[in-house]
């Protein structure tokens, strides 16, 4: 595995945002697909961003548009301001996107409060540990970054909270940002997840434990990887059994199931660690990223890069606009 203290923070920044996105398009197209699709799909091993299943080529799912809604929120908000960013979501999530997971639609469309509604979701489902709150997590990662652990841990858990009732959301959520803070500071998040699984709740630990152990393998896994405990004991396998991004990457995928998302989680971790210059061009330039209820709207990657930078400055309430593109 590359080093991270070889690759600079403005490169594991922009790496984090942009390889979490790029993860998002490039596993898109084989969602729900059997294990070994991507493997069937590129036999050289040369994986292109080659669309299906409804996306275009390059083209980022809801994974990364609700990133950038949660990025946009810390920046224009000068922190967290959850009843803000939950209007945020619910106004995408009325923009008809082309996918959003059924629990994170029947909170945000429920009708109530943003202190409410992913609770009583839970309370009446019983089910809520999903991997939806992973999945947009790279840009608040970046974000609280700088705070430390606790501050950092404590942010994802009330983010994760929005749409997710069930805490396992919450600390697998927490423990994924403790993970890319330690990447960006230079360390190696391998290395941390002791450190980090002393920090999640004391009736959530044994269970992350098991499923972050380094001997775990996706073939253990006892749920679907759309569920949140797989999906990160998916990424950290990747990272953990590859030496490059784009093998961390085509790892995820081949994994199958939820592979938008696996691939998604796994590409915050290995771009922390690898540096947005370990990300191929070719999944890089036609990587674009819609934003549905925001117009016609559409990121791209020197977007994200800018928006990835500022994330990291954090500068409060003094936020530039020339990461908006249409």
């Amino acid at each position: 595995m590359r080093l991270p203290g070889t690759v600079d923070r403005q490169d594991r920044v922009s790496g984090a945002v942009v390889g979490s996105a790029v993860g998002d398009a490039l596993g898109a197209p084989f969602e729900f697909g059997p294990a070994g699709v991507y493997t069937a799909r590129f036999p050289d091993g040369v994986g292109t961003m080659c669309g299906g299943g409804g996306w275009d080529p390059g083209e980022a799912t809801d994974d990364t548009q609700m990133a950038v809604l949660v990025a946009e929120s810390l920046l224009e908000r000068g922190g967290l301001d959850l009843p803000d960013m939950f209007g945020r979501f619910c106004r995408w999530a009325a923009g008809d996107p082309k996918d959003i997971g059924l629990q994170t639609e029947e909170v945000l469309t429920s009708g109530e409060a943003w202190d409410l509604a992913a609770a009583l979701h839970f309370q009446v489902s019983g089910r809520a540990a999903g991997n939806g709150s992973l999945m947009r997590a790279a840009t608040s990662a970046v974000y609280f970054a700088a705070r430390g652990r606790a501050a950092t841990m404590d942010a994802a858990r009330r983010i994760a909270a929005l749409t997710h009732g069930d805490r396992a959301a919450w600390e697998g959520t927490a423990v994924l940002h403790e993970l890319i803070r330690v990447a960006l500071d230079g360390g190696d998040p391998l290395s941390a997840v002791p450190d980090a699984l002393e920090n999640v709740h004391e009736d959530h630990r044994g269970r992350w434990a098991t499923v972050l152990a380094p001997g775990w393998r996706p073939e253990a896994a006892t749920e679907f990887n759309g569920a949140v405990w797989p999906c990160l004991g998916t990424a950290l396998w990747a990272l953990r059994t590859t030496e490059s991004y784009e093998n961390a990457l085509a790892a995820a995928v081949d994994v199958g199931g939820d592979t938008d998302t696996v691939a998604a989680v796994t590409g915050a971790l290995a771009g922390a660690v690898h540096g947005f210059g370990a990300i191929p061009p070719r999944w890089t330039e036609p990587l674009h990223v819609p934003l549905p209820g925001y117009g016609d709207r559409v990121l791209r990657t020197p977007g994200l890069v800018a928006l990835a930078g500022l994330l990291d400055s954090a500068s409060p309430r003094a936020v530039p606009t020339d990461f908006r593109e249409s």
